[in-house]
């Protein structure tokens, strides 16, 4: 029997996407096989379907760094057959096949299984995307950013790991500042929890190296001078989450934030984190995030539609989450 799948091949230096009939005999070693329910499309996605380097590193294979289902064989001592599980990461779209097919097998030692109140929909409606945003918000709790302590910025604010940031942080208490390039869309980050939304271009241009507070902490998937501009406006003791780089991979700020107002630049790695960080993100995820609220930043897809999405990604379009129905 066969099922469908995304296979990314790549000739010389063009990378092609294709929907394609695979066999069981063509999945990865692994001691857990999945019927896949559900994956999902986000920024990295979007970056290995138009075949830029730093993503897939062997060719052919199946995109999609996400995926979520239900186990259907196991030799691994922590799954059985019917646990729902989901799969952020890893080597998924790297060097092993991916979620963008009907069936996976993998490394049980990836897996999480799922809290009970999330369907296998809504795991891949908060993907690697929601996931991340998560770590980001533990990560400013652990250094010490309260409610009380003022307001959080979100930059990206209209992506996945923006949107999902501002539903969890407005829901925990704290007063959301949005920077988003798309002003229009200011009622869809309302909605979400933000009680501010500013113009990007405010941070997107060379800045001081420090600049007047303006708020307590950040959630950023910007990088390069976004970044360094929201480092320069965060309070003394404050804390940046940063996660992204969709600006750009380079820092052009300076010390100062961290040496004049202590302020704690904490990196956000998604793809390796331990098995620990990982079941405690997706413990809150299932307590802290409004799962009625996510559903209103969602589109659906098949699996023949998510190249043009991944490409719509990439180019700033895609507001909120897609999910990507790859039995529909």
């Amino acid at each position: 029997m066969t099922f469908k799948a995304l296979l990314a091949t790549r000739i010389e230096r063009t990378v092609t996407v294709d929907l394609i009939d695979m066999s069981d005999e063509q999945l990865m070693d692994g001691d857990v096989s999945i019927d896949v329910d559900y994956s999902t499309v986000n920024y990295k996605d979007g970056l290995a379907l138009a075949g830029r380097p730093g993503v897939i590193q062997r060719y052919p294979l199946v995109p999609g760094i996400d995926l979520a289902g239900t186990v259907t064989q196991s030799s691994h001592a922590g799954y059985v057959a019917g646990d729902r599980v989901v799969l952020n990461g890893w080597g998924l779209s790297q060097t092993h096949h991916g979620g963008y097919a009907q069936k996976a097998r993998v490394n049980g030692d990836w897996l999480v299984k799922l809290p009970g109140s999330i369907s296998t929909r809504d795991a891949m409606a908060i993907g690697t995307a929601g996931y991340t945003a998560m770590l980001c918000i533990l990560a400013l709790e652990h250094n010490g950013i309260t409610p009380d302590r003022g307001p959080v910025l979100v930059t990206g604010a209209n992506g996945g790991v923006g949107s999902v940031a501002i539903l969890v942080l407005s829901r925990l208490g704290y007063r959301v500042i949005a920077s988003t390039g798309r002003l229009e869309e200011s009622d869809y980050l309302t909605a979400l929890g933000a009680a501010e939304i500013i113009d990007r271009k405010t941070l997107s241009e060379a800045g001081p190296p420090i600049a007047a507070p303006k708020w307590a902490a950040a959630v950023d998937s910007v990088g390069s001078t976004t970044l360094a501009n929201v480092l320069a406006q965060t309070d003394y003791r404050g804390a940046v989450a940063a996660c992204g780089l969709a600006q750009g991979v380079d820092l052009p700020g300076s010390v100062f934030p961290f040496i004049l107002r202590n302020v704690t630049l904490a990196g956000i790695d998604s793809v390796n984190a331990p098995f620990e960080s990982r079941a405690r993100a997706w413990d809150r995820l299932a307590r802290d995030l409004d799962l009625s609220k996510l559903a209103t930043t969602v589109t659906q897809v098949g699996l023949a539609d998510v190249p043009a999405v991944g490409s719509a990604i990439l180019e700033g379009k895609v507001r909120g989450r897609t999910v990507v129905d790859v039995n529909g």
